[in-house]
């Protein structure tokens, strides 16, 4: 139980901070996202604070140790964008869009460390 316990906590720990880090820029409307986003994706500028929010609610719900039927769907929510974004990336050409592959990755492996430990959690109760 303990090692299961630590591995969730360092990849959700690198995942929500990945995913607190990539939002800042869109809170704010960097115009490196909105270079991104806007001009190279074609998607409309109000959606970038919007996804920004949502990433960094969504982050810190995955960081809270209680509500199991909010992080399902943070966990969904993030994912969701993350594969979007690696989706558009390859569209377009994107140099770097394989290296979003890590990222989804990282966020496949935070949720199976967090079902195992909430399986694990509930058969020792």
């Amino acid at each position: 139980m303990k090692k299961i316990n630590i591995l969730y906590w360092i990849f959700t720990g690198f995942f929500a901070a990945l995913m607190i880090f990539s939002s800042f820029s869109n809170i704010v409307t960097a115009p490196d996202a909105v270079e991104l986003i806007k001009t190279k994706l074609g998607y409309p500028t109000y959606i970038i604070p919007f996804l920004g929010v949502a990433k960094f609610v969504g982050a810190i719900t995955i960081l809270i140790p209680r509500f199991p039927r909010l992080k399902e769907w943070a966990y969904a929510g993030l994912m969701f964008d993350l594969i979007g974004a690696t989706y558009s990336a390859f569209a377009i050409g994107e140099a770097g869009a394989a290296f979003m592959f890590i990222f989804v990755a990282l966020g496949f492996t935070s949720y199976y460390f967090y079902r195992r430990r909430e399986t694990m959690m509930a058969a020792s109760k």
